[in-house]
């Protein structure tokens, strides 16, 4: 059987970076960070001036990883998931974080003010939750919190058992 392939996905700021790499490490999974892609690949579509960031061209980002995922043993990191074949994934985990935690993140990071209200209202909303929910089976969507180190280390815990 091949190994599971596991989606993190939630909002900038809430940890799927650092709950990406530090299960990876312990699990001996690939870890992918989809944002890192177009700079590496040259997988981008332009240049968004408002939000300082590239912008990905999805069906390429797809044809990219098609290979990778087929062979399994793989932990994606994206802040969108509706792009995603959804056959690829076994389990797909949508990290929460509390607004007040989750704004001084993005406020570390030197968000701009209109970055921070976007990100800030997309968790208040549960855009991504709702997004997870439409593009994937209800019965593999799990939400986790994310607001501290215990909580990520509960999270690492968790998604080991789960393998």
């Amino acid at each position: 059987m091949l190994q599971p392939n596991i989606l993190l996905t939630s909002t900038p700021g809430v940890g799927k970076t650092t709950l990406g790499k530090e299960h990876a490490s312990r699990s001996g999974l690939k870890y992918i960070n989809v944002g890192d892609l177009p700079k590496e690949g040259q997988l981008y579509d332009g240049y968004d001036e408002e939000y300082d960031c590239p912008i990905l061209d999805e069906d390429r980002v797809v044809d990219e990883l098609e290979n990778q995922m087929k062979e399994g043993g793989v932990i994606v990191d994206y802040h969108g998931c509706d792009f995603f074949t959804e056959r690829w994934f076994h389990i797909v985990f949508l990290l929460r974080a509390d607004n007040s935690v989750l704004y001084k993140r993005l406020e570390t990071r030197g968000y701009s003010e209109k970055k921070l209200q976007d990100n800030s209202q997309c968790e208040i909303f549960q855009v991504l939750y709702e997004e997870a929910m439409a593009s994937y089976r209800e019965e593999i969507v799990h939400q986790l919190p994310s607001n501290n180190p215990e909580e990520l280390e509960n999270n690492i815990n968790h998604i080991l058992k789960w393998i």
